[in-house]
């Protein structure tokens, strides 16, 4: 199974698209929301909210258990978001989708389920200094129990990953590498491909963080060259609690189970317990059955959307918005990498991240602000916190207008 070729469409239309996104009519303390916190989670959908309350009123029942007309149902729709997902991530076989709640349970279940048996002292997995916590801590407790260490590839200043110190530090005591495909905190978009190519010549496998690629951009596994790539379904405009694992076929037979319970196995006696084949055997208990379906439609959106479409109009706004914040005095952006997603961290001086996001709210404007799951990446930059402002495809011109208007406001009142 192979990502489906996009065709160049027309420019996508925001006005349209913001129809389709309820939330999106709101007002927050009077004024009308601006949701800039999209890096933290997407809105969703009427259809992702229809097709969930749907499978509830009509399909509800428990997946892979029952012969009755509900579980047959249930266990469809379920397994038709698994083949969804596979197509809109490039993978080549649907059994290497493990649904997980996300990306921090897909990245747990490699880290003791792969790396864990197969660290020894003195072993070590590389990591870089932008990654999110869900690609830190794991590794460090894993580390912990097998006296193997963690490294951190250095970045540069623009928020970069330094390649060639990154291939530098892949020596022989590496037996895992993780990176984050798109950094939640500066936008940069590293060069998976060209990572994947140097781990697999020296026989590393790769991890990739993908929650901030998969919303924004085409992803084609197969063709990045990765080993494990993890998602989460909230961002990409799905229900929370989602996500997935796509592994290698080859690593998901040779891992063992995380997990044990129901529906993971294939015989079970008090003498041993044989288990179902992958991606099963990674999924014991009740899924999440109804937020998966809506991922689904999630995904149904987003292909008839069009990624390239969503990538293309995501540039031009992040263009737009770096130029309508070059004209606001006293402000620091984080993060200038020449390839970058639609995210801007940034400090106004004399003002903390905290009092900057607190006064926007108040104007309508939602950011997030703190250390963002990355507190290695605000000590590399010297700095307790930042605030972001985070885009997708539903936000609008006049939407970064509004908010820089709203920012001069608020700069002007703390100053």
């Amino acid at each position: 199974m192979t990502a489906r070729a996009l065709p160049i469409e027309a420019p996508l239309d925001p006005q349209r698209i913001r129809a389709d996104f309820p939330l999106l009519a709101r007002s927050v303390h009077g004024k009308p929301l601006v949701y800039f916190d999209n890096a933290n989670t997407g809105q969703k959908p009427a259809a992702v909210i229809e097709a969930t309350s749907t499978f509830y009123r009509e399909h509800n029942a428990n997946v892979s258990r029952a012969v009755h007309q509900l579980g047959e149902e249930a266990t469809a729709a379920y397994e038709a978001a698994r083949d969804k997902l596979a197509r809109f991530i490039g993978a080549p076989s649907r059994d290497e989708i493990v649904f997980t709640s996300g990306t921090t349970q897909a990245i747990n279940l490699v880290a003791y389920s792969f790396a864990l048996p197969r660290l020894e002292p003195g072993d070590a997995i590389l990591v870089t200094q932008m990654e999110h916590h869900a690609n830190i801590v794991p590794w460090q407790l894993v580390c912990a129990r097998t006296g193997a260490k963690l490294k951190a590839a250095p970045i540069a200043e623009s928020g970069e990953l330094i390649v060639e110190k990154f291939v530098e530090m892949l020596t022989p005591e590496v037996k895992l590498a993780g990176v984050v495909h798109v950094s939640n905190v500066l936008g940069t978009v590293n060069p998976v491909a060209e990572l994947a190519r140097e781990c697999r010549r020296r026989g590393i496998p790769l991890l990739v963080d993908g929650s901030q690629a998969c919303p924004h951009m085409p992803v084609d596994v197969a063709a990045l060259g990765c080993d494990f790539y993890a998602l989460t379904g909230h961002k990409m405009f799905g229900p929370t609690g989602t996500g997935a694992l796509w592994a290698r076929r080859e690593h998901l037979e040779s891992m063992p189970p995380f997990f044990g319970g129901g529906e993971m196995i294939r015989r079970v006696s008090f003498e041993g317990t044989t288990f179902a084949d992958p991606p099963h055997k990674f999924e014991a208990g009740t899924p999440n059955i109804a937020g998966v379906v809506g991922l689904g439609a999630a995904i149904d959106y987003l292909e008839g959307v069009g990624m390239r479409r969503i990538a293309a109009y995501e540039r031009e706004l992040l263009a737009y918005a770096d130029a309508a914040l070059a004209r606001v005095e006293g402000l620091r952006v984080f993060g200038t990498a020449a390839r970058k997603a639609a995210v801007i961290s940034f400090l106004v001086e004399g003002a903390h991240a905290h009092d900057l996001a607190t006064l926007l709210d108040h104007e309508g404007v939602a950011v997030r602000s703190g250390h963002h799951c990355a507190h290695p990446l605000m000590q590399f930059y010297g700095v307790p916190a930042t605030a972001r402002a985070s885009l997708a495809f539903y936000n609008t011109r006049e939407e970064v207008d509004r908010f820089v208007e709203a920012l001069q406001r608020v700069r002007k009142l703390l100053r």
